[in-house]
């Protein structure tokens, strides 16, 4: 049913835990399965220095959060907006379809945290 690549990221996931000092973190939810993730960011000078995750939920929403993760860290806040859940599933060599919000919830974390940066910083949030 899963790619290898889903497989182990989610044996074997990448940037799991906290970051005491991020910059910004945000929790979001699935409402079609009850997935949550959490993800902290660490910002400099415009550029994602570190990122963590706390993901509760299936082997997809895992490995997607693991995945979307490795994606954006390095990149700027910009880089890391224009990261979807198509790129994110891609990555993990597709996602059955019924998964597939999954790697939405990632790249919906990832864009909210990027927005509560934003506003912490004074400046307007992005849309679409």
């Amino acid at each position: 049913m899963y790619t290898k690549t889903v497989m182990d990221h989610f044996q074997n996931p990448r940037n799991v835990g906290e970051l005491p000092d991020a910059d910004t973190v945000v929790e979001v939810g699935s409402p079609e399965c009850g997935d949550t993730t959490r993800i902290f960011l660490k910002i400099d000078n415009n550029r994602i220095v570190d990122v963590k995750f706390q993901t509760l939920g299936c082997a997809a929403a895992i490995a997607s959060s693991s995945m979307a993760t490795e994606m954006i860290k390095g990149k700027t806040l910009e880089e890391a907006w224009k990261l979807t859940n198509h790129d994110v599933a891609d990555a993990l060599g597709g996602l059955p379809e019924k998964k597939m919000h999954c790697s939405m919830l990632a790249e919906g974390a990832i864009r909210q945290a990027i927005n509560q940066y934003r506003t912490k910083q004074g400046l307007a949030p992005w849309t679409e």
